[in-house]
């Protein structure tokens, strides 16, 4: 099975380094990505949601059969966009500490901009869960700042063969009962998940970056669903 790995925000397709060997050691092709704007020396400035969504697909048409396309915070937005550019080469999506975000929605605007980037930002923005388990200054030498135009843009969708897809929710600084209270309320964010036919909630309790805190975990997750 080929797998792809869709990073979230600050993050290049090394963050997926204490995952990806054990998918390759059951066998599987995986694919961690780096998304555009986030290589070295690259500018984020013009990079668009468009362009990061587009780099998913293209590495789901370079997969001879169906892919799952495993995203990590608002690398699950990216995720969901490629299924719905791609819904028939997808056997399932695995949203990891994040969510499928809807036509019109955008990822994460709320972090601020410098100059066409989001860097990563003071640790006061985030909640003592969202941090749980992690090495803060390790994490701080490895960030990259992301395009903004990528978390500001608005989602486009046109295809609802994506609701067909089987997708797996993996909960990890909020629980899977949280979540499920947050889709029965309705609250936007959330809003894609009662859409989706097949979704299996799992949890994994530990802060938002799991493939850093619990790596061995979440390829088990991603393991027992590929």
């Amino acid at each position: 099975m080929d797998i792809v790995l869709v990073p979230g925000l600050w993050l290049d397709g090394s963050s997926w380094e204490r995952v990806v060997p054990a998918l390759e050691a059951a066998g599987h092709r995986a694919h961690a990505l780096t998304l555009p704007g986030l290589a070295p020396g690259e500018d984020p400035g013009p990079v668009t949601l468009a362009d990061h969504v587009g780099a998913v697909v293209a590495a789901i048409d370079s997969c001879a059969d169906k892919v799952v396309l495993v995203g990590h915070s608002a690398g699950c937005g990216i995720c969901h966009a490629a299924v719905d550019a791609r819904p028939d080469r997808v056997a399932r999506a695995i949203h990891v500490a994040g969510f499928p975000t809807g036509d019109g929605g955008r990822l994460a605007d709320e972090f601020p901009e410098a100059n066409g980037a989001v860097p990563l930002p003071g640790w006061s923005v985030f909640t003592e869960e969202d941090l749980a388990d992690l090495d803060r200054d390790a994490f701080r030498a490895r960030a990259v700042s992301s395009p903004a135009q990528v978390i500001r843009g608005p989602q486009r969708l046109t295809d609802e063969r994506r609701y067909d897809v089987p997708v797996t929710a993996v909960a990890t600084e909020y629980t899977t009962a949280m979540l499920r209270t947050w889709i029965a309320a309705d609250m936007a964010p959330v809003r894609e998940f009662s859409r989706i036919r097949d979704v299996e909630y799992v949890d994994l309790p530990t802060g938002h970056w799991p493939q850093l805190t619990r790596p061995a975990d979440l390829a088990e997750i991603i393991l027992d669903r590929s």
